[in-house]
């Protein structure tokens, strides 16, 4: 069933793929990372408890800083940020969250907001203060504009007291421990000056020492979480003092020599918003580590699946477990779902970097980051299954990927909120203009890369529409009732405009392809994703012209057809993803000689005595 080729034009399209992958420069933008996580400190460990792997993912972030040329230039930096989580994500999960956090939420938001050039962050930089970033609250999550924590203006001593008026505003799953190092935290809090609310700032705070809590400071571990070990804890104040220099100010928000408020911004919701920018970056570094993350898991279940075999339709014929259809269609169908994926990402990181802080700009990012991490969580428990009970063990790293996909579905943003959000945005703007899926009018040609696109542009339109329709029919002067009577529709909404870019983002990628066995692999790999998700709601594009009934009836055949077409390529587009061996070398399963993990020095096999038992069967 699968098949692989070794010369030199199938390394040419390896070559060609792994740029439609990482970008046209990539080894400029990827290397450093790849080099990074192929070297010794980087090795998975064996045996080790939570809290050791904890101290583990805190020394490599110190390893990972000493071999940077400037902490700064990397925060500064959105395309490098999404870099390392896409390497580091599928290495270490623990250490992923707490480099991305001092680095993108803590550095980044302190240089964004560091116009005046006099704040010292050599310590931050050289690690002897690890930063982190408390914005959510036990009572506020995805309401976050709604936090209790207070900073009160002090004008006797031109500083501020930060205070937690009760159990909801303690914040929530900060690594703020002594865990580490030294901690200092950038603090949502209200800005009070005399009395008046002025809305939710950023505060440099220092948490921690080496060992404990500063004065007014009270931190409490959270209960462990699955997966990855980090330092979660809950977070208060106690009449916190800190200088007025601790305020992240700006165009959005400053207090004067005088101790007078001053801002161009008038909505407090916008100041919020202007104070934790950051958080769309993050957003961006969550998808570039459930791609990385998904791929290197995809990669480990397509080797296994080579490496495993199992008794044949004939007797003492063994096959690889892969030949089957049940065992290679699935991960045919992940691969496809994985480069879009993985175009998608690219797609919402370039209009950023184009664009900034736009509004359609910032709701891609945020549509691409809630349906990759999906895609990602679903790609990695396919593979999980496919590989059997030995991908539940840590030492074959699946079960940590899974868990850690888990936390990037609800960082930045939970993703039913951020998608809600988009869909409210998307459906009380104008519907989408565009032409119909046909110029012709009526169904078009199954065969046709673009009418496939188009299908899945109107159902983007088809459920929209029915999101307006529904809220038409719900009673007026009831805001929640008639967002509820649309918010169904509306969020297939969204998820059908995130698989059009992703649509988009492959159409985009084949025609940039010399004609070759690259461009036939991407587009084999196009079409099988666009029908996958065409078949799936087929019945709505029949009743609404685009498709006819034996279109219908043939797409099952048509997505068979493509998923041996693809299967048959697996090894070498896997391959593709460019993953270093010494990272494949420690997960076993990804070894052909896998079972010798589980070998034992001490089984009578091992002697002479065992292992002349053995039959001899020449």
């Amino acid at each position: 069933m699968t098949a692989t080729t070794d010369s030199p034009s199938a390394e040419r399209s390896t070559d060609l793929l792994t740029g439609v992958l990482l970008g046209d420069n990539h080894r400029r933008e990827h290397g450093f990372w790849q080099r990074l996580i192929s070297t010794e400190p980087f090795r998975r460990p064996e045996h080790r408890t939570a809290e050791e792997r904890l101290t583990l993912a805190y020394e490599r972030l110190r390893v990972l800083n000493d071999c940077l040329d400037s902490g700064a230039r990397l925060a500064a930096d959105h395309r490098a940020l999404a870099a390392l989580h896409e390497w580091l994500g599928p290495v270490d999960p623990a250490l992923t969250t707490v480099a991305g956090i001092h680095y993108n939420l803590f550095l980044g938001s302190l240089l964004d907001h560091g116009d005046d050039g006099h704040r010292d962050l050599s310590d931050f930089l050289g690690l002897r203060r690890i930063g982190t970033f408390l914005c959510t609250e036990v009572a506020h999550g995805n309401d976050a504009a709604a936090v209790e924590t207070t900073a009160a203006y002090d004008r006797e001593r031109d500083g501020f007291v930060l205070c937690t008026p009760n159990a909801g505003a303690q914040k929530f799953m900060p690594n703020t421990s002594p865990a580490g190092g030294p901690k200092t935290g950038l603090v949502a809090a209200r800005l009070l000056v005399d009395g008046a609310d002025h809305g939710v700032f950023l505060f440099l705070v220092p948490l921690t020492d080496a060992e404990q809590a500063l004065p007014g400071v009270r931190i409490r571990r959270l209960p462990t979480r699955t997966g990855s070990p980090v330092d979660h804890c809950l977070t208060s104040f106690d009449q916190v003092f800190v200088g007025r220099a601790a305020l992240l100010g700006g165009d959005h928000g400053r207090i004067g020599a005088d101790g007078e408020f001053s801002s161009a911004v008038d909505n407090r919701r916008r100041r919020f918003l202007a104070s934790i920018g950051r958080v769309t970056s993050g957003k961006i570094s969550m998808t570039a580590c459930a791609v990385g993350c998904a791929r290197a898991t995809l990669a480990v279940a397509v080797r296994y699946g080579g490496h495993r075999h199992i008794s044949g339709p004939r007797g003492s014929q063994q096959v690889p477990v892969i030949a089957h259809r049940s065992h290679h269609g699935p991960l045919a169908s992940a691969t496809a779902t994985v480069f879009a994926m993985s175009l998608l990402h690219r797609r919402a990181l370039d209009r950023w970097e184009e664009d900034g802080p736009q509004e359609e700009t910032e709701r891609l990012v945020a549509v691409a980051k809630g349906w990759i991490t999906w895609q990602a969580r679903s790609v990695i428990v396919e593979c999980r299954e496919r590989c059997g009970a030995q991908a539940l063990l840590e030492n074959n790293g699946m079960s940590e990927l899974l868990t850690g996909v888990e936390g990037a579905i609800t960082a930045e943003g939970d993703n039913l909120a951020i998608h809600a959000k988009a869909a409210a945005e998307m459906l009380f703007a104008a519907a989408p203009a565009g032409p119909g899926p046909s110029p012709g009018g009526g169904p078009g040609d199954l065969d046709d890369p673009g009418f496939l696109g188009r299908l899945l542009g109107e159902l983007e339109r088809i459920w929209f529409g029915r999101a307006r329709e529904r809220m038409g029919l719900a009673p007026h002067g009831d805001p929640l009732a008639r967002w509820n009577a649309a918010s169904g529709p509306a969020l297939r909404g969204v998820e059908s405009h995130a698989q059009r870019q992703a649509a988009e983002a492959y159409a985009e990628a084949v025609a940039a392809l010399p004609e070759g066995m690259a461009r036939e692999r991407l587009d084999e790999l196009r079409r099988l994703f666009a029908l996958d998700r065409i078949a799936r709601s087929s019945g709505d594009l029949m009743a609404a012209g685009l498709l006819t009934a034996d279109q219908v009836n043939g797409l099952p055949d048509r997505v068979e057809e493509l998923i041996s077409t693809v299967a048959a390529h697996l090894p070498d587009l896997v391959d593709s993803f460019a993953l270093p061996p010494e990272l494949l070398a420690d997960w076993p399963i990804a070894r052909a000689d896998y079972v010798a993990a589980y070998d034992d020095p001490g089984a009578a096999w091992q002697t002479d005595e065992g292992r002349a038992t053995v039959p001899d069967e020449r």
